[in-house]
């Protein structure tokens, strides 16, 4: 991957000064070993984040000199601008206008409008704030634990939380979210995993129109955001962390299914062509 001049996002709130120790209000270690187990990207992380009030958890101060992640945060802060190009043209020509979100950098446990934030939970989005959440040694996990090492890779994380705002706009994530107390777990769930998939598809739409205007992408770039996508599907983590595979239980999507709407994404860079809640062309996958 190939950056062909990006800028950098003033859209970044960097907390890693906090030095990742603060005090985690609520939750326990239930909630520990849940997040452990879902890591997934993306999604809404209620189910998962006690409640608490922003001031109850680590302070909050920006680093005051070098850091041993700048290049990861510099890396991150031009996928973000890279990712308000792009949608901000797209929303324009659907007769509307793009609401920058804020990415927050973090170091092992930080306060966000779900509830507090922690390194095992991965990224994901706050929908209450609107803001992304990633602790930057997410991505020395992408590489280890996901065999997903390349900076592509890396975007396709920023990317995908960036799809779940565009949900948000789009008042998509708000509709689902009514869903929630109207249907059973098991039914709820495969809204869930549809979202995700969206989220998934709106990634490769970033990439599609990004290519050539922010960056160059050449096929094994591509192949380390496929890779990722593919050692994230629900089947893959639940075959690694409980030995069984319960499809009722998925919230994200299959692997293929996750590589397949992100390809398709990138192939089209069609919006209306990302209908994954109607949508059967990948039920045999």
């Amino acid at each position: 991957m190939r950056w062909l001049g990006g800028r950098q996002s003033d859209n970044v709130e960097d907390r890693r000064g906090s030095g990742g120790g603060g005090l985690l209000v609520g939750g326990g270690i239930g909630t520990v070993v849940v997040a452990i187990i879902v890591m997934l990207l993306g999604g809404d992380p209620s189910e998962i984040l006690n409640q608490t009030a922003p001031d109850q958890a680590t302070s909050q101060q920006a680093p005051t000199g070098p850091q041993a992640d700048d290049d990861a945060a510099i890396f991150t802060s031009r996928v973000l601008a890279s990712t308000e190009d792009v949608w901000t043209k797209l929303f324009a020509e659907q007769g509307s206008q793009y609401r920058k979100p804020t990415l927050v950098m973090f170091r092992g446990v930080t306060s966000s409008g779900c509830g507090t934030a922690q390194q095992a939970m991965g990224p994901f989005y706050c929908p209450l704030d609107q803001k992304v959440y990633i602790d930057l040694s997410f991505y020395d996990e992408l590489a280890r634990r996901f065999n997903a090492p390349g900076d592509f890779a890396m975007a396709y994380v920023v990317a995908h939380e960036i799809g779940h705002h565009v949900q948000k706009q789009l008042g998509i994530m708000d509709k689902t979210d009514q869903l929630r107390q109207q249907l059973s777990q098991r039914d709820y769930n495969r809204v869930s995993v549809r979202l995700e998939l969206q989220a998934d598809f709106f990634a490769g739409v970033w990439a599609h129109h990004a290519q050539g205007q922010s960056m160059a992408l050449n096929d094994s770039d591509v192949e380390s955001a496929l890779t990722a996508a593919n050692a994230i599907g629900d089947d893959k983590i639940q075959e690694e962390t409980q030995g069984r595979v319960v499809p009722d239980a998925f919230t994200h999507g299959t692997s293929a299914q996750r590589v397949y709407w992100f390809k398709k994404g990138l192939r089209t860079g069609d919006l209306s062509q990302g209908d994954t809640f109607n949508s059967r062309e990948d039920s045999n996958l």
